[in-house]
This record gives C-alpha cells, sequence and structure tokens, in this order.
C-alpha cells in the first residue's frame, strides 16, 4: 500500500471578474505526517510563478466539507450543491477557490483507508522525531 496519497482536482479561483477561471491543483497526504493534508498550486496558479503549497490539518478538511471551519490561515465551509470554498489567508490577501466536494470527500476516503481517522498517533515515528528535534544545529 503506497504511504503517499495525490490527487489532482480542479480548483475555481474565485476573484473579482464575473467568470471563475478553473486551476490546476493537487491535494497531497503522507502517511508519515498523518494528522495534515496540503494543497498545492502549480507555477502557472500564482502570483508569483512558483509552486505554492498550503498544509493544513485532515480534520480541518472533513469538518469544511459538512460546515464552516477554520479560524487561521486555511479555512473551509460548503458552498452550494456539491461545491466546497477553500480560502487561503496570507500577509498579501486572500484567495479563494471553489472545488467539488465530491472530489474532497473521495480524498478523504483514500486518505481514511491509508490512516483511520483516530490512529494517526501510531503512524508518528517519535524516536525520530525526537533525534531531529534534539539534533544540534549550525
Amino acid at each position: 500500500m503506497p504511504a503517499v496519497i495525490e490527487q489532482s482536482v480542479q480548483a475555481r479561483l474565485v476573484a473579482s471578474a464575473p467568470r471563475m477561471e478553473t486551476v490546476p491543483a493537487t491535494l497531497r497526504y503522507d502517511r508519515e505526517d498523518p494528522y495534515a493534508v496540503s494543497m498545492a498550486f502549480p507555477p502557472p496558479a500564482t502570483l508569483e510563478g512558483v509552486e505554492v503549497s498550503w498544509a493544513f490539518a485532515r480534520e480541518l478538511l472533513v469538518q469544511g466539507v459538512e460546515r464552516p471551519a477554520g479560524v487561521g490561515d486555511v479555512r473551509l465551509r460548503p458552498y452550494g450543491y456539491d461545491r466546497t470554498v477553500v480560502e487561503f489567508h496570507a500577509p498579501e490577501g486572500v484567495a479563494m477557490v471553489h472545488v467539488r466536494t465530491s472530489e474532497l470527500r473521495r480524498f478523504l476516503a483514500r486518505s481514511e483507508h491509508l490512516v483511520p481517522a483516530g490512529s494517526e498517533r501510531e503512524y508518528l515515528n517519535w524516536d525520530q522525531d525526537l533525534a531531529e528535534l534534539l539534533r544540534e544545529r549550525p
């Protein structure tokens, strides 16, 4: 069984223009970081022209497809039929995208199959993480 799940999704960028632009994004879940998911946008989809990736709690995604969730840099909420709004808050501003809720649910089901909710701590490598924290820095 793979330790990493990646899933391409189409995100519709919410902008002040009347038409929403569709941009590609990649959802990622890694069993070695079992509490987190990430959503990455390729260089052509970003203002800086470099890949941008946002990491946030898997539980936030679980909650956000059902009801408004998040108070920090990443916030989610259901929107209409089969859409979820994902907001990314940064010092430069706020970016909002719509993603099909069915795609998010499919991704969450795949991650749940890899690491069932509530069992994340079993997949942490406490010894390696502690050694990394205690390692001397130059």
